[in-house]
């Protein structure tokens, strides 16, 4: 993969960058959405692909860059496909950081040292060149100005905005109301996008392991059964038929003899 094309979780922490103060929006999330936006970009490259909704190792070679290749070979030693909610839901510790030192190393922001109550140490990182921060807005307005579907690029950016929240820090107050909707239906663009925005918003909304599809057969049984044993009960005593007591511990082993 070459150097020369800003990688997704690159754009979309110059989005999140506050050029006022220094610091990200969203820190939390934002944590989540950079492990989607590795996933996205690893798809783009041709390394994985979606298989419902897990992803799968489709061409295990580097790419050239060492934070995604990281990522994919993590992804390979798995051996299998992994859903996507429980890979963006592993820990993640320093992700944000790492990528914070590559834009720096490649000259996009620099650290300024500072204080927090006159004591605490802390790093804000202010853009060096606004000009990539403008054109990565520019591309997402355009988006949602012209209705026209974006490249599949833009497509995942705008969803992984949308899922982490940048919604209200790029488009803020009552009259980014509108804004805000249209970034998040441009989640419908891009796939992969999708899948990965759906999964960073269902970590965040604690939603349990199962699947969603495994979950519904399994209460409708349960309702049903739950259902034809209500309404056995007085149809038999409307019949005459005597309810026999539930025979539990010795009454059991009574029974049996």
């Amino acid at each position: 993969m070459g150097r020369s094309r800003r990688t997704i979780p690159e754009e979309l922490l110059l989005l999140a960058l506050d050029p006022t103060t220094g610091t990200t929006a969203q820190p939390q999330s934002l944590d989540l959405g950079l492990a989607g936006a590795q996933l996205v970009e690893l798809a783009l490259a041709g390394r994985i692909a979606p298989d419902g909704d897990r992803i799968a190792v489709v061409m295990p070679r580097p790419t050239g860059d060492p934070t995604l290749d990281s990522a994919l070979e993590l992804l390979r030693r798995r051996g299998s496909p992994v859903r996507a909610v429980h890979w963006i839901g592993g820990p993640r510790l320093g992700l944000r950081q790492i990528y914070l030192a590559h834009l720096e190393r490649c000259g996009m922001v620099h650290a300024v040292a500072g204080q927090m109550c006159g004591v605490l140490p802390t790093t804000r990182y202010q853009a060096t060149d606004t000009a990539n921060s403008r054109e990565i807005r520019a591309r997402l307005d355009s988006a949602i100005r012209t209705g026209v579907p974006p490249d599949p690029r833009t497509a995942a950016l705008a969803a992984l905005a949308h899922a982490v929240g940048l919604g209200k820090h790029l488009y803020p107050g009552n009259e980014g109301r509108s804004s805000r909707s249209r970034l998040r239906d441009l989640i419908r663009h891009d796939p992969m996008g999708g899948l990965v925005a759906h999964a960073v918003m269902d970590v965040q909304n604690g939603v349990a392991a199962q699947p969603r599809r495994d979950r519904a057969p399994a209460t409708a049984t349960a309702s049903a059964s739950a259902s034809a044993t209500a309404s056995a009960v007085p149809t038999a005593r409307a019949a005459g038929v005597p309810m026999q007591p539930r025979r539990t511990g010795a009454m059991a082993r009574v029974a049996a003899h």
